[in-house]
């Protein structure tokens, strides 16, 4: 059995954020995980065999998100 997921990066107050963090995670995708990105938003999809590799992976990647966001903050905050 396959499960999947799917991860909505939307930002209103700049459409460019959620592109630029998927484009930073993007790089790490396994060949079970897809990104598109446009239209301010960007969507990661997600498939497994395992609910326990599809909660880590999940976790991993919004840590990630998390941290690419903050980055790409300060350094808009900067210029």
């Amino acid at each position: 059995m396959i499960i999947s997921t799917t991860l909505e990066f939307i930002s209103t107050d700049a459409p460019s954020i959620a592109e630029k963090v998927a484009l930073s995670l993007k790089p790490d995708n396994l060949s079970n995980m897809e990104t598109e990105i446009g239209d301010g938003k960007a969507v990661i999809t997600i498939r497994t065999e395992k609910i326990s590799s599809l909660i880590a992976t999940v976790d991993d990647l919004l840590m990630n998100a998390k941290i690419a966001e903050d980055v790409i903050c300060e350094i808009e905050d900067k210029e």
